[in-house]
């Protein structure tokens, strides 16, 4: 499943309120770490027909802001957040972005 990335409000809304299950990536365009998640993260896509989607911090600050202040889960570069039905079930960051807890995930 190929990735969606967002950069507003909107889309973001629009993606939570109208599917099920959604992950979401921040991701750091300067950040080896980020880039090594964000790496893990596309070869999960690869496997997945849900709906994944990505922001870019630097481009999407407003946006990566709005998440952590409307959910309360304080920003980190790279995280990657479940929402099922509109609520953040698991979030995690760091290294701890890998293909097999993204699938972790899918499977519980």
């Amino acid at each position: 499943m190929p990735l969606t990335k967002i950069s507003d409000s909107e889309a973001f809304k629009k993606a939570i309120s109208e599917n099920g299950r959604v992950f979401v990536l921040k991701n750091s365009t300067t950040c080896p770490i980020s880039h090594a998640a964000f790496e893990e993260y596309k070869k999960f896509a690869e496997d997945q027909s849900g709906n994944l989607y990505y922001l870019n911090v630097q481009e999407a600050r407003p946006l990566s802001n709005e998440i952590a202040e409307a959910y309360g889960i304080k920003h980190e570069s790279p995280q990657v957040l479940l929402f099922e039905n509109g609520e953040v079930k698991w979030n995690d960051s760091h290294w701890s972005i890998t293909y097999s807890a993204l699938q972790d995930k899918v499977n519980q």
